[in-house]
C-alpha cells in the first residue's frame, strides 16, 4: 500500500470541491483548478476529505495511487493558499521589473528580455533583484520559474545569472597568476 496514497486530503473551509465522473474541480480564494482522474484510480469525497483508492493491485494502479493523491493535494492547496517560487538575480546591472503581464529583464545582453507571464501567474520584484512568482498551479509556477532561470543560467566563476533562492551555486576558483 502506498504510504502517500492512503492518506486522505483535507479540504479547507473556503474551498469547494466537486467530482463529476473522472473530472475533479476545485474553487477557492486563490482561483479555480480542474483535474482529470486516471481510469485506474477511484476518488471519492467524504465530508471534508478527498480519499484516493486503487481498485486492484496492478502495477499501473500502484504507480498512479500516490501520484494522483499528490496531484489532488496540490490542486486543493493551490486554490486555497497558492504556490510561489523565489528567484535571485545576481550580476552588475542585472535587474527585473514587472509591467502588466510582462516581465522585463536586463541581463547583460545588448537588449532587454521581455518574458510574457502565462495566464494565472503573477510576479513581483523586490529591490530589482529578487523575483517572486506566484499562482495556484504548482506545475505552471515551476515551469515558468525554470524558463526564466534558463534566460541566464548562473555561472560558476562569479555567480552571475538567475538562480532559485534556495539554490547553492558551486563556485570554481578560476585562473591564478603565475608565481
Amino acid at each position: 500500500m502506498s504510504r502517500i496514497g492512503k492518506r486522505p486530503v483535507a479540504i479547507p473551509e473556503k474551498v469547494k470541491v466537486q467530482l463529476i465522473g473522472n473530472q475533479m474541480s476545485a474553487e477557492g480564494p486563490k482561483g479555480k483548478g480542474n483535474l482529470t482522474i486516471g481510469k485506474n484510480i477511484n476518488v471519492r469525497i467524504e465530508g471534508n476529505q478527498v480519499i484516493v483508492e486503487r481498485p486492484d493491485e496492478s502495477a499501473e494502479a500502484r504507480a498512479m495511487h500516490g501520484l494522483t493523491r499528490t496531484i489532488v493535494n496540490n490542486l486543493i492547496t493551490g486554490v486555497s493558499a497558492g504556490f510561489s517560487k523565489i528567484l535571485d538575480i545576481n550580476g552588475v546591472g542585472f535587474r527585473a521589473e514587472v509591467k502588466g503581464q510582462e516581465l522585463h529583464l536586463t541581463l547583460g545582453f545588448s537588449h532587454p528580455v521581455v518574458f510574457p507571464l502565462p495566464q494565472g501567474v503573477s510576479a513581483s520584484v523586490e529591490k530589482q533583484t529578487r523575483l517572486t512568482i506566484t499562482g495556484s498551479d504548482k506545475q505552471v509556477i515551476g515551469e515558468t520559474a525554470s524558463k526564466i532561470r534558463s534566460l541566464r543560467l548562473p555561472e560558476p566563476y562569479k555567480g552571475k545569472g538567475i538562480k532559485y533562492a534556495e539554490e547553492t551555486i558551486r563556485r570554481k576558483q578560476g585562473k591564478t597568476g603565475a608565481a
